[in-house]
């Protein structure tokens, strides 16, 4: 019996891939010469929910929760983290909400 090697990224990759991608929008307007969001503070990061792409800030202490984590593997098999946009979370705003109340 062969044993199939797995495809997907160790965790702590992933999460790398995640702050890299959130910190290397700098080309865009509204972000420093860092490449950071003028209107994220310190140890918070963006990420868009549910159908209308609504923003939130989050922090960034949420990337070690399983119950976060949960949701960014969702997010990496739903549309992976090589795109344009910013993190996009997919799940309906309520229970987004509803998630992050409890991490709080």
């Amino acid at each position: 019996m062969a044993i199939k090697k797995s495809n997907k990224l160790p965790q702590t990759a992933v999460l790398k891939q995640i702050v890299k991608r959130c910190s290397s929008l700098g080309k865009k307007h509204g972000y420093d010469e860092e490449g950071l969001p003028l209107d994220v503070p310190k140890g918070h990061f963006a990420v868009y929910v549910g159908e209308n792409r609504t923003r939130y800030i989050v922090p960034i202490s949420f990337l070690t929760r399983p119950e976060f984590q949960s949701l960014l593997r969702q997010a990496e098999e739903e549309f992976g983290f090589d795109h344009d946009m910013g993190l996009t979370i997919p799940c309906e705003e309520e229970v987004f909400q509803s998630l992050t109340s409890m991490l709080r």
